[in-house]
């Protein structure tokens, strides 16, 4: 009996627990507090602890209700311990007292782990697919009680706490359990509520307390300027797109039309007193616009959470989170169904090339370049001043290929353009001799970047059927749009920078200069074909003091609008899918501004309104002629008729599809009146005038060819028709069969 009395004594006084590692607990210094925290097996039976802060008495309660112990005050700063009730490891709550006040805290310490073997496994070697299911802040009723279950990436931390208005913003409350094989701190917070906001509490790897971070993971975020992430439900959205997301899966996107219409949400149109809409009200006016329109597709400028307005989103701090400028998350997903219902693509502008240096972002995360390189040779963006993904390390791979399914699973997006691929490509970009490290073989290709953007879009389109992504690439850097399989990088578009500028060159000059430019507008047509391309008028090319398109045409005010309707003309003539950025399908005069709406009062006048026109016009047809889009991307759909007159500045070509009537497309960059220009044509007949840049509808001065033109075979063997060709215009023929 003494024996055993003398074992029981042995065994209780290994449960104490030392007064350091209480006094570690109370300061926030403890790195496993699950191994003091909690309800835990003693010699005796059971034991609970815990940490509340300002208690002075505290009562533990089955989940039911049952008191099963008081515990008794080992520090005054709330440290409590003592036997409870119990017959196993069970969840439990504690009843607080000081003075008056009581209230009810679940224990955060006696939940089992949620993340499994399993996670760990895919994990570890980079292939988890579902990270965005399992990372960041997740609903969950676990072991009987609803709350909020924390996973954050942090391995080399000496600690992590999850931290919010849920705990008073104290470390103490809610230290993360570390799953050693992964780095990953992971915690279920019982009682937690959706729209609580919340960071991670970091302590470095040298007992460091680092600002208070935001969560890579977040779905939702505070409005800036605030920046806290928030815990927000399982996105529950009605789809009603299964028609047109069966469409896009069963077609060649290549062989469809595609006119993009590129919208920075918060500067389109606003309210009255200048707020910004939200997605429901975007919703309301910009969809049945685009239906007015003919685009098949709007892209948004980055609408991921980012904490300063005039980086137009570019700097993302929360690549899960759609911005909070716009409301909940859900507001963009009801877009996207409502987009999706009546036939419109949805495409979204992300950014994995690099990222902002705010403290609360993602650099230095755990006290190390963990998202980025350490070496500023690698890991800093010169141009920008930003940080540069590590796109060696599996698990920021992981977080970015994860990213792109997410978007594309959760929100049903059609696709991805993604932007700066050059900045990824290119070791060197934007460096001198000697600021930048060379890779393997001694070149200056980032061939970690190259995996990741092949891994990417093999996993993209393999996980989503009808996805596409457009690559922003301006080098020569060979098969971007080709598969992996053959040696491509997967995208299946790429923006034809080229195009944008040699032909924003040749509007920009006098027409008298214009015939000694006569390349600037054929160049192109040499490596048309070379990959999938779409033609951009984007956003770049109307900020930074560059000017509005109609501001960069030659001449007076009536031969600018002349020249940028026979510029569209020839763009929606030309092999390649469209882009044209918001405000210049009615030719607003002024430079864009991220800081207030498009300057809609133009349409009054007629000028503008007939740009406009035309813009709806020129989608409109290109959708409705196979021979205009069905082979932008080939070869086979595209003849030339005249390349060789500079004298008049006069481009006339062909574009064909199989089986369906040629269109031949003829531009006149000068403002002489031709009354009878003759172009070969394929084939003898009438040829109908499918659209004329210099119609009276548009603005123009309505001279043209009476609506048919015929072709006549001459002595010499060849097919011509005489047209009238009007100044500064570009028309349309097409064979009537």
């Amino acid at each position: 009996m003494a024996k055993a009395t003398k074992s029981a004594g042995k065994q209780e006084q290994q449960d104490k627990i030392a007064p350091e590692e209480i006094e570690a607990i109370v300061k926030g210094e403890h790195s496993d507090q699950f191994a003091v925290l909690g309800v835990h097996e003693s010699g005796s039976g059971y034991v609970a602890r815990c940490f509340i802060p300002d208690a002075e008495k505290v009562t533990v309660y089955k989940l039911d209700g049952t008191a099963i112990g008081e515990l008794a005050c080992l520090h005054p700063a709330g440290f409590f311990d003592g036997p409870v009730n119990l017959k196993g490891v069970f969840p439990v709550r504690f009843r607080a007292e000081r003075g008056d006040a009581e209230w009810t805290v679940t224990d955060p310490y006696s939940f089992w782990p949620v993340l499994g073997p399993m996670d760990d496994y895919f994990i570890r070697e980079g292939s988890h697919l579902r990270l965005f299911d399992r990372m960041g802040a997740h609903p969950l009723r676990h072991q009987g009680v609803d709350g909020f279950h924390f996973a954050v990436w942090a391995p080399n931390a000496r600690r992590v706490s999850v931290v919010g208005d849920f705990n008073g913003w104290d470390g103490r409350r809610h230290v993360m359990r570390l799953r050693r094989d992964t780095g990953i701190w992971e915690i279920f917070a019982p009682d937690v509520h959706a729209g609580s906001s919340y960071k991670f509490e970091i302590i470095g790897k040298n007992g460091e307390r680092l600002p208070l971070k935001a969560d890579p993971y977040a779905r939702r975020a505070e409005l800036r300027p605030n920046n806290a992430s928030v815990t927000t439900p399982e996105l529950i959205q009605d789809w009603e797109d299964t028609a047109h997301r069966e469409h896009w899966a069963s077609v060649d996107h290549r062989r469809q039309p595609i006119t993009i219409y590129e919208v920075h949400a918060s500067s389109w149109q606003r309210r009255d007193d200048g707020s910004m809409l939200s997605w429901d009200e975007i919703a309301e006016r910009l969809i049945p616009y685009c239906i007015d329109m003919g685009f098949t597709h709007i892209e948004f400028l980055p609408i991921t959470e980012h904490p300063y307005d005039p980086s137009w989103g570019y700097q993302t701090t929360g690549l899960y989170a759609p911005t909070a400028r716009f409301g909940e998350p859900e507001g963009f997903a009801r877009f996207v169904n409502g987009c999706h219902k009546v036939g419109i693509g949805v495409i979204l502008d992300w950014v994995p090339a690099h990222f902002p240096t705010d403290e609360h972002g993602l650099r230095w995360f755990d006290g190390t370049a963990l998202y980025e390189h350490e070496d500023p040779r690698q890991g800093f963006h010169p141009d920008w001043n930003t940080a540069i993904y590590n796109f060696g390390r599996a698990e920021v791979l992981a977080y970015l290929v994860n990213n792109a399914i997410y978007w594309a699973e959760k929100f049903h997006l059609d696709g991805l353009r993604v932007d700066a691929v050059a900045s990824m490509l290119y070791l060197d970009y934007s460096r001198k001799e000697g600021e930048w490290v060379p890779n393997e073989y001694g070149g200056r290709e980032n061939l970690e970047s190259v995996r990741f953007l092949q891994q990417m879009n093999k996993l993209v389109y393999g996980s989503t059927p009808g996805f596409m992504t457009i690559a922003e690439e301006s080098t020569s850097w060979p098969k971007v749009s080709q598969p992996v399989h053959e040696g491509g990088l997967g995208f299946g578009f790429k923006w034809n920078m080229g195009f944008m500028h040699d032909t924003l060159s040749y509007l920009a000059r006098d027409p008298v200069h214009r015939k000694h430019h006569h390349d600037e507008i054929t160049f192109g047509l040499v490596y048309a074909f070379n990959e999938n391309f779409v033609l951009p008028l984007s956003h770049d090319e109307v900020v930074h003091g560059k000017g509005s398109l109609i501001a960069k045409m030659a001449g007076d005010d009536w031969q600018k609008f002349a020249n940028l309707r026979a510029y569209y003309g020839m763009m929606w003539g030309y092999p390649g899918k469209k882009l044209l950025f918001m405000g210049q399908e009615f030719a607003q005069w002024s430079e864009w501004s991220e800081e207030r709406q498009l300057d809609w009062n133009l349409l009054q006048y007629p000028a503008h309104e007939g740009m406009r026109r035309l813009v709806r016009d020129l989608n409109m047809t290109y959708r409705r002629k196979p021979a205009l889009h069905a082979r932008d991307c080939e070869g086979e759909g595209f003849e030339w008729l005249t390349a060789d007159d500079p004298e008049n500045s006069v481009f006339s070509w062909l574009r064909k599809a199989p089986g369906e009537a040629p269109v031949a497309v003829i531009c006149n960059f000068t403002p002489v009146y031709h009354e009878r220009y003759s172009v070969p044509l394929p084939a003898e007949g009438r040829w109908r005038e499918l659209l004329n840049t210099d119609a009276e509808v548009y603005g123009g001065s309505g001279k043209g060819n009476g609506g048919r033109v015929n072709a006549v075979r001459h002595s010499d063997g060849t097919i011509r028709a005489d047209l009238t060709l009007p100044p500064l215009a570009t028309i349309m023929l097409e064979l009537e069969i």
